[in-house]
């Protein structure tokens, strides 16, 4: 892909040079910056409709400014270089690479590429946000926001043009419609609830744009998380995806060399990424082997609680050993002496009075583990994906097991533009796999389209996910998905889904962002 080149004048690359390891490549290192300056651009990123680079110059530079006169040069040290050689290559200690770490930000990824990026558990990301930045604008140079390849062809291109184009035309009659059937209130501030019906129509909208969009992402990661990221992005059969691994290899070698010297040795990261595909490729012939290469005739989205490990006993015990002088075991024989009241008594107690959902109890909820296969669409998925510490696993995203029409943007009178969408959308998936392009297919489809996917976690994370993902400022398809997450766990744990006090249950049509847009006024204004 021929990515945008941002322009910048000759003071202003003066001003970025001492901060960022080059100036006109997609991916690029943060450096001479103190981390809470980093750390705030990259919250901020997620909501600004521009570049980092240009962030820094809007919002940023007036902060950092002289602060190094120098610009990067990339030199680590020798002294460290040497240091870290004699460690971590000599004496094999891989935790050493744990000590380091960089941010780099990665722009212009795709809605695919974004999901291969977040994979790796110790990472932190930052990704730009359908529900906050509107697709409408083109990029420097002209296109809409997607990513091409010449191989992807011309047919291609024109599918997304007409799939930008209808959101385009959408969103102001959604805007519109919004505005009325949800007016201002008169405790309301008036840009708030602007920004509200903003997030509003951009949230019902969302579906519309393809995997293809492009979206910028900020990582925060050690050494040794990047060494992996980078093996597996190499190994991976998109162009894209190893295009992104050499780029952001090439950054961190110019931050922290030392931490990635094996990737290109050919006896070491050479080995491990033909390991890589060589998994990949056998998983696949026996997944063709035994018919399980064909998508299942269900489709609609569910939520299945697959598997249930531990009981109450058990997490009773776990959370009072810590306390205890006894052995588990014997805290077990105790608990279990309690009536089912009395046991959903002193949970309460061990969980305690939680003020809000931050007020998170002990890690014996960790002795309980749930898996769910989950099937929604592909918008949803990308929010539930990104929790760290959880096992996800998913599927290729493709149209056989559907999308779905919001019955709010039906509402708006955008909904057989939307249908028609869909189906331009899958018509130019199809296309795609008869072309040979299986394995970049799934840019073509709208992220309205279902994937599946199993979420795997215990108690405590289940506790953190459905929590945070019901609130009300949440979007619509995760919030369902929480709520069902909530009452299945419910109905084998009672007393643990009852431990969840900050679970949202409200699932009435609303305007999700006002009360938060609200809040973020009151701070602005003290």
């Amino acid at each position: 892909m021929d990515y945008p080149v941002e322009s910048f004048t000759d003071s202003e690359r003066a001003a970025l040079a001492p901060y960022f390891t080059n100036l006109d490549r997609p991916v690029f290192g943060l450096v001479n910056l103190p981390e809470t300056v980093k750390g705030a651009l990259f919250a901020r990123y997620s909501r600004y409709q521009g570049t980092l680079r240009r962030l820094f110059l809007d919002e940023f530079v007036d902060d950092v400014a002289g602060a190094t006169a120098a610009a990067w040069d990339g030199a680590e040290g020798e002294r460290a270089a040497k240091l870290y050689e004699r460690i971590f290559l000599g004496y094999g200690d891989d935790s050493v690479a744990q000590l380091g770490g960089a941010h780099v930000a990665c722009e212009w990824t795709s809605n695919v590429l974004t999901k291969i990026l977040q994979r790796p558990r110790l990472g932190a990301y930052l990704e730009q946000s359908t529900r906050y930045i509107a697709y409408d604008a083109p990029m420097p140079g002209g296109a809409y926001r997607y990513y091409s390849e010449p191989e992807l062809g011309p047919e291609y291109r024109s599918a997304m043009d007409e799939l930008f184009s209808t959101y385009s035309a959408a969103l102001p009659e959604v805007t519109a419609w919004a505005a009325e059937r949800f007016p201002r209130g008169d405790d309301e501030p008036e840009t708030a609830h602007a920004r509200a019906i903003k997030a509003k129509s951009l949230d019902l909208l969302r579906g519309l744009l393809p995997a293809a969009s492009l979206s910028h992402m900020g990582i925060f990661a050690t050494g040794q998380t990047y060494e992996q990221l980078v093996l597996h992005l190499l190994a991976h059969p998109l162009p894209e995806a190893q295009a992104y691994g050499r780029m952001i290899l090439d950054e961190i070698k110019a931050v922290m060399p030392s931490f990635v010297a094996r990737v290109e040795r050919p006896d070491r990261g050479g080995e491990w990424v033909s390991y890589l595909q060589e998994r990949d490729e056998a998983a696949r012939s026996w997944a063709a082997r035994l018919g399980l290469d064909r998508p299942a005739a269900d489709r609609g989205p569910s939520v299945r609680l697959l598997e249930v490990d531990g009981d109450v006993e058990r997490l009773l015990a776990a959370l009072l050993f810590e306390a205890s002088a006894a052995s588990e075991e014997q805290a077990r024989i105790a608990v279990a002496s309690l009536s089912a009241e009395q046991q959903s008594e002193l949970l309460a107690d061990l969980v305690g009075e939680r003020r809000n959902r931050r007020y998170r109890p002990g890690r014996g909820l960790e002795t309980l583990r749930y898996r769910f296969e989950i099937v929604s669409d592909y918008g949803a998925f990308r929010d539930l994906q990104r929790h760290r510490m959880l096992t996800c696993q998913w599927q290729t995203l493709s149209p056989e097991l559907g999308a779905g029409v919001p019955e709010e943007v039906d509402a708006a009178g955008q909904g057989d533009a939307y249908r028609r969408a869909l189906e331009r959308s899958r018509d130019e998936h199809d296309r795609l796999v008869e072309a040979g392009l299986e394995r970049a297919a799934p840019y073509a489809l709208c992220l309205g389209y279902r994937i599946r996917y199993v979420l795997e976690l215990n108690a405590r994370e289940a506790m953190q996910l459905i929590e945070l993902r019901s609130g009300r400022e949440g979007h619509p398809t995760y919030r369902a998905v929480a709520h069902e997450m909530h009452a299945q766990i419910a109905a084998v744990h009672p007393a643990v889904a009852a431990a969840m006090t900050h679970v949202d249950r409200d699932s009435e049509p609303r305007l999700e962002r006002i009360l938060s847009e609200m809040r973020t006024q009151a701070r602005a204004l003290a």
